[in-house]
């Protein structure tokens, strides 16, 4: 797709001052020179601002709050020369939380800090990321990737001792058997399975009423991004799959994967879902997906904006995969 990096996270071209990371002595000298702010997330919520809180939250370095942030800085690249740096502050407890609701899909609630404006308010990713701007999206989903990753992954996958924080964020290292550890990152293939004028969309127990999209799965050691592909659409349907082709990919920071965007053309209508997988599916034809957009579909709601899904699909109605 000659436009594939328009999709939410992509194409902002962040430099991620990648040469700096293990080099203390010159990254101090860079922040001296060059200055260098501070993006803030509270339990993979960034801090955002604005009446649709659609912009990231850049802190001076100085700033009091950063006094509370939990262990060391993750280096997120070079912005217009000044170095940006992801600082987390779990640790606080908001007043009158509840924890009920930061599980639900889409968390409606918002947490301010009383050391911060009123007008900034940690915000989930899923519910605002279409509001960002691409450089914004960018370094809410590598914060909160990369954060989320050091939260996960205290303890060494060798030998179990507690590792810690290295090549500014980049690394742990476990300094009993001297492991190396690097943020993770899984690839994950997103279809779009189409026979005629169909595409195959599913829903997943849990998600809201009426939601579908496209259907996805990890891919598995030894697997091609096309074997994942087909065999995944027959482990949810029993559709058969043919000829697969490369679209386009999305950084996906629920809670680290990569969605590689996928075509394929089906060989069988039929659908037996495995209830094991997925809560249904079923062919909807262009005329559906037109209406789900325009919110006249009688049931079928696509994929929130923001999500590769809907890209692809949009792209799909306007014949401009290509």
């Amino acid at each position: 797709m000659r436009h594939a990096e328009t999709v939410t996270f992509g194409g902002s071209g962040l430099d991620r001052a990648a040469e700096l990371r293990g080099d203390m002595e010159e990254l101090t000298r860079a922040i001296e020179r060059d200055g260098a702010c501070a993006v803030l997330f509270w339990r993979g919520k960034p801090l955002v601002e604005g009446g649709g809180l659609d912009r990231l939250v850049r802190l001076d370095l100085d700033h009091p709050v950063l006094a509370e942030a939990d262990g060391a800085p993750v280096l997120l690249g070079r912005e217009e020369g000044r170095l940006v740096f992801a600082h987390d502050l779990s640790s606080w407890a908001p007043e009158d939380l509840d924890d009920s609701q930061l599980d639900r899909f889409l968390d409606p609630t918002e947490q301010r800090h009383p050391a911060l404006a009123q007008s900034m308010a940690f915000a989930k990713l899923r519910r605002i990321m279409s509001g960002l701007s691409p450089r914004d999206a960018e370094l809410a989903a590598t914060g909160k990737a990369v954060l989320g990753w050091h939260l996960s992954h205290r303890f060494c996958a060798r030998c179990g001792a507690e590792s810690e924080m290295a090549q500014s964020g980049w690394q742990r290292v476990c300094g009993a058997c001297g492991g190396h550890h690097f943020p993770r990152t899984d690839p994950v293939v997103i279809m779009l399975i189409t026979r005629g004028n169909r595409v195959l969309l599913g829903r997943s127990p849990g998600w809201p009423e009426g939601m579908y999209s496209l259907l996805a799965g990890f891919i598995e050691p030894g697997e091609t991004m096309e074997a994942a592909v087909r065999r995944e659409v027959f482990e949810e349907t029993a559709v058969r799959v043919g000829e697969v082709g490369y679209l386009a990919s999305q950084p996906w920071a629920f809670p680290a994967s990569l969605m590689m965007g996928c075509r394929g053309e089906a060989l069988s209508d039929e659908i037996t879902i495995d209830p094991h997988e997925i809560e249904d599916a079923q062919w909807f034809t262009r005329e559906d997906i037109l209406r789900a957009f325009a919110k006249e579909h009688p049931f079928l709601a696509p994929a929130r904006q923001g999500a590769i899904a809907q890209f692809l699909l949009r792209n799909w109605l306007a014949d401009t995969l290509d």
